[in-house]
């Protein structure tokens, strides 16, 4: 890809060091309390290409050694694949199956989990983790879910969800340790559903 002059690209995080490590700490706690929602990318300026939580949520995830995978929605964001290159170093993938990290918009891409990478059984870790860009981490039917870092039942609202998410994440969970990852991102926020996590109740 021609890379266009730094000067023609938003900038990235303000502080480095700092913001990074606050978007990158936002994304572990994400993880690891899943439902819990996490604010994110406060710091960023506002004429990044992206929503600004998910710029900071992949500026400090990847890095030249995580492929990264943009669904063609969110590659055709003017500037946003040049941002992305410019600011992470991650190369980009054409195809979803062998990328570290995945940035979809459930606002207008559809959702199989089963195309992305699902780690090995050697390698569980190599799975990919999705970025789903979302309206509402506040509103939308109510997924009741359970697991690791959750004390006793919790629950995750994302608006848009696809109706098939309950039956394609209960999936995901049969394949465990395999499986993938989401952070889910709205403006400001984010929350994470991590392989290990049970949906026990909700729509879809």
């Amino acid at each position: 890809m021609n890379m266009p002059a730094a000067r023609s690209l938003a900038a990235g995080f303000a502080n480095p060091v700092f913001d990074s490590q606050s978007a990158f700490r936002a994304c572990m706690e994400a993880l690891a309390t899943p439902g819990r929602v996490r604010s994110v990318g406060e710091a960023m300026p506002h004429d990044v290409p992206l929503m600004a939580s998910a710029a900071a949520v992949i500026l400090a995830i990847c890095d030249f050694e995580t492929p990264l995978y943009l669904s063609p929605c969110v590659a055709a964001i003017p500037g946003v694949p040049e941002y992305l290159c410019f600011h992470t170093d991650a190369p980009l993938l054409r195809e979803p199956s062998h990328a570290a990290f995945a940035v979809l918009d459930l606002r207008h891409d559809a959702l199989d989990l089963g195309s992305f990478a699902q780690g090995t059984a050697e390698y569980p870790d190599r799975a990919a983790t999705i970025i789903a860009l979302c309206d509402s981490l506040q509103h939308g039917a109510a997924l009741g879910i359970a697991g690791p870092g959750i004390a006793g039942v919790s629950e995750v609202r994302v608006a848009p969800l696809p109706d098939s998410f309950t039956a394609q994440w209960q999936d995901n969970r049969a394949s465990f340790p395999l499986g993938v990852d989401i952070i889910f991102v709205a403006p400001g926020r984010v929350v994470g559903l991590p392989r290990s996590t049970r949906i026990i109740a909700g729509a879809g």
